[in-house]
């Protein structure tokens, strides 16, 4: 979950069906719905992950919400779930990312501060939720 559903929470979604492709439910929200970002989408497809079908929605848009863990990647994003969650038996996990949508330069300078994220996601998803490669 991040502050809105384009950039930082969509790639860590994504990021986690491609490591754990089997057994587990991920889904990924914002605070406020975002626009589909194209720096996200190039960044993820440098990966062979299509993120052209992502459509931001909010945590109330979601069909699921019974979730074991929660991650937030902003301040807005964590305030949001612990309220959301209160109730809940859930473990809400913030985990600081910048916002690459900040940073300002020539294309190249931007794609590097996206690509930054996306693999300080996948490092912090693999050391979090155990994965080890499968071989093949």
């Amino acid at each position: 979950m991040c502050g809105m559903n384009s950039v930082r929470s969509p790639m860590g979604a994504a990021l986690m069906r491609r490591l754990f492709p089997r057994g587990l439910y991920v889904a990924s929200a914002g605070v406020r719905k975002g626009e589909a970002d194209p720096f996200t989408t190039a960044v993820m497809d440098e990966q062979g992950i299509d993120l052209t079908r992502h459509r931001p929605q909010t945590i109330e848009d979601l069909e699921d919400t019974n979730f074991d863990v929660v991650i937030t990647l902003s301040p807005e994003a964590h305030h949001r779930a612990l309220e959301l969650t209160r109730s809940m038996a859930v473990s809400v996990e913030y985990w600081p990312t910048p916002d690459p949508t900040l940073v300002s330069g020539s294309r190249e300078q931007i794609l590097e501060a996206y690509r930054a994220v996306r693999d300080q996601l996948a490092e912090r998803i693999k050391a979090r939720f155990g994965w080890t490669p499968t071989g093949n």
